[in-house]
């Protein structure tokens, strides 16, 4: 690695770092942003894992809070060659027996759809929904003097409960109850356990103001854009480097790192006190994930062809069932009956297969660094809601938790959230502090998914990161977007 001075260097190259890394330099700062693997986006990554031609996404896929990041929202990204697609619907949810629940974009399509509880859903979301973008401003960011109180209180008071409260308070249907319990489930808790039901409204509102878009061609296409844009403005990307200690970097007025507590003992441990050390040791990561990609001979071959309309599909049946998988996984013990996530964006973006071809991508959640192997039961799972699935598949590609962590070093244990996102490390990540991007290290700086507002592909975690440093050094002034 050069020796040469820099204002700042960025260790990690996901969308946390690379949002760093563009607010420094949109303040004309020199920025250097080293990177372990060969290409960046950390987890928006996208490789032909299975045949020739087949292009699936290593970790993310579909991008509602890409749509929703106030930060993003003012990158000129499309200049710099990211498409989006946004489907018909949101996400389907099929049942057994039943037509699927359809989260569509307009909130009264998605009533219709829900019979006896259309009309709370209508009540439910309406409010919501219209003051949206204020909410995301306020959520996606560290502890602060909220700009929109009324309407943050009007979603606290909603969401501040378990994913299965939630349901149980404002739905008597099965049906949307079961809809609600896998949106709640992205939250990687137990239903059981508050705040889950602020991530499932949260995704709820997305798909009612944004969408859930993915970009064409694949993830790696959000990574690039960042990237070229970042270099646009006179920035520096070294790749395949990987930093093995805070002390062989470049001398710098600050260093970032895009990594999780864990790392940052092994990275600048060495530079941090006592106290600050035994906090990030006490530092909690969540359940991992399980992930199959699939080339395919045709598209999934859904009993209810309704599903055909979404990018995203969650199986998993009813409430209990959703419920029960995600305990499991807490408790360390893989479900047979997984709550699976699965995203067909060849449906909508030919360029991810052959022609005639398709992919299809899917994970559950498992304990951390399970061994455990999911494939039969999540094609199985597969096979309930889609019959003779198994015979399209062409080539499969299987990434244990571990297997994540190897593509990511972020996903400890296979945690693609950077840590448990439960009230206690919610905010206060990885400790409590009132601006957690500071560690205790002068001019070193946190900016993963490990501080607020968590995970996701949205960039506000290096967003806020970038505006302490240059509030330390005086040139912080400018208002957040």
């Amino acid at each position: 690695m050069q020796k040469t001075q820099y204002d700042a260097v960025v260790v990690g190259a996901g969308p946390n770092g690379l949002a760093a890394a563009i607010v420094l330099a949109q303040k004309k700062w020199s920025v250097l942003v080293v990177e372990a693997e060969p290409t960046i986006g950390g987890g928006m990554r996208s490789a032909e894992l299975t045949l020739p031609g087949f292009v699936h996404d290593i970790c993310s896929a579909i991008h509602p809070m890409a749509h929703a990041s106030p930060f993003f929202r003012t990158l000129p990204l499309a200049t710099h060659g990211l498409q989006w697609i946004d489907p018909p619907a949101a996400l389907a949810h099929p049942l057994d027996d039943r037509p699927a629940a359809i989260l569509e974009r307009s909130i009264v399509a998605t009533a219709r759809g829900l019979g006896a509880d259309g009309e709370n859903y209508r009540k439910l979301m309406e409010p919501l929904v219209e003051r949206a973008r204020d909410i995301f401003d306020d959520l996606l960011g560290p502890p602060r003097v909220p700009r929109h109180p009324w309407a943050d209180l009007r979603f606290g008071l909603k969401a501040l409960r378990s994913g299965r409260g939630f349901a149980d308070r404002y739905f008597q249907t099965d049906r949307a109850r079961a809809l609600f319990a896998g949106l709640a489930a992205h939250s990687t808790l137990p239903l059981e356990q508050p705040p889950s039901a602020a991530v499932g409204l949260i995704l709820t509102m997305a798909a009612h103001t944004c969408g859930w878009p993915f970009p064409r061609g694949g993830s790696q296409r959000i990574a690039d854009a960042l990237g070229s844009y970042f270099q646009s403005l006179g920035g520096t990307i070294t790749m395949g480097t990987r930093v093995e200690n805070v002390d062989q970097l470049p001398p710098s007025r600050a260093i970032f790192l895009d990594v999780t507590p864990r790392q940052v003992l092994r990275l600048a441990g060495h530079r941090l006190p006592g106290g600050y050390l035994r906090s990030l040791e006490r530092y909690r990561y969540g359940p991992g994930a399980f992930k199959v990609d699939w080339a395919l001979d045709g598209p999934i071959p859904w009993k209810d062809p309704t599903c055909a309309q979404a990018a995203t599909v969650h199986l998993g049946g009813t409430l209990d069932e959703i419920a029960a998988s995600e305990a499991a996984a807490w408790a360390g013990q893989p479900s047979h009956s997984p709550f699976v996530l699965v995203a067909q964006q060849s449906l909508f973006d030919p360029s991810r297969a052959p022609p005639g071809k398709h992919t299809a991508w899917a994970y559950c959640h498992v304990p951390n660094s399970s061994t455990c192997d999911m494939l039969p039961w999540i094609e199985a799972q597969l096979e309930r809601f889609a019959p003779s699935f198994r015979e399209r598949i062409l080539a499969r590609n299987v990434l244990s938790p571990g297997d994540l962590e190897h593509h990511n070093a972020n996903y400890i244990g296979g945690d693609i959230n950077g840590g448990v996102q439960d009230f206690r490390q919610l905010f206060a990540r990885p400790i409590a502090r009132w601006t957690p991007y500071r560690t205790a290290a002068r001019g070193i700086y946190l900016c993963s998914s490990s501080t607020p507002p968590g995970g996701g592909v949205h960039g506000m975690c290096g967003y806020f990161a970038a505006r302490a440093a240059l509030r330390d050094c005086g040139d912080g002034r400018s208002r957040e977007p």
